[in-house]
């Protein structure tokens, strides 16, 4: 019974937490350039950025593995860090998914400023991203085991669309990630991203990845 009403407390603390997403102006996401713009997509520049990141090993499911990261994420931007800080949501949650493995990176970006260390008992990196570009394709709905897969093979055929091997541009397709943008329990209107990083666009800083980019 306690592990259930600890559970129960869980989502809505988890429910609360995004539902900022769909209703306030004040929070922070990671600041791009449109650099290209398509019917169904668009190649965006982001800036350098800062992200803690849950790595769910051997994950189950997208969907599994996505509650089971941001969990560790939310204790640690309440108050789970060595400095006691409350942070400040931002958005969007993003699910790194790799296609060779049955791993999971849930990351949650963090503001220019101070980031506090988190505990160790939360097992999270901080992952900082040079300046970088990238492919996204906007869906609607709920992101699900069953359609974030579809999503990204749609963005990968509109790529090879526009770019072949002789381009020199770089389609990453070791992994993709799905950034959510809307609270979990909001049934219409939400936002969704597919992300696949590009590289080799001419003259537009579309840089290699770092090695930590996963």
């Amino acid at each position: 019974m306690e592990k259930k009403s600890l559970f129960i407390s869980f989502v809505c603390r988890f429910l609360a937490s995004l539902v900022l997403f769909s209703g306030s102006k004040a929070i922070e996401s990671p600041q791009f350039t449109v650099i290209q713009s398509y019917s169904n997509m668009e190649i965006r520049l982001y800036k350098e950025s800062s992200w803690m990141s849950a790595l769910e090993r051997g994950g189950t499911s997208f969907e599994n593995s996505t509650k089971q990261g941001f969990h560790r994420l939310y204790q640690y931007i309440h108050g789970a860090n060595l400095n006691s800080s409350q942070l400040a949501m931002t958005a969007p949650v993003l699910t790194t998914i790799s296609t060779r493995e049955s791993n999971y990176i849930v990351r949650l970006y963090l503001p220019n400023g101070a980031i506090p260390r988190p505990n160790p008992e939360l097992n999270l990196g901080l992952d900082r991203w040079r300046s970088h570009c990238l492919a996204v394709r906007k869906f609607s709905g709920i992101a699900k085991d069953g359609s974030v897969e579809k999503e990204m093979e749609a963005l990968r055929i509109s790529l090879e669309k526009i770019w072949n091997e002789s381009s020199g541009v770089v389609v990453e397709n070791r992994f993709y990630t799905i950034a959510q943008y809307s609270a979990p329990f909001q049934v219409s209107g939400r936002v969704n991203e597919v992300w696949m990083n590009v590289s080799g666009l001419t003259g537009k800083g579309c840089l290699p990845l770092n090695k930590g980019q996963f």
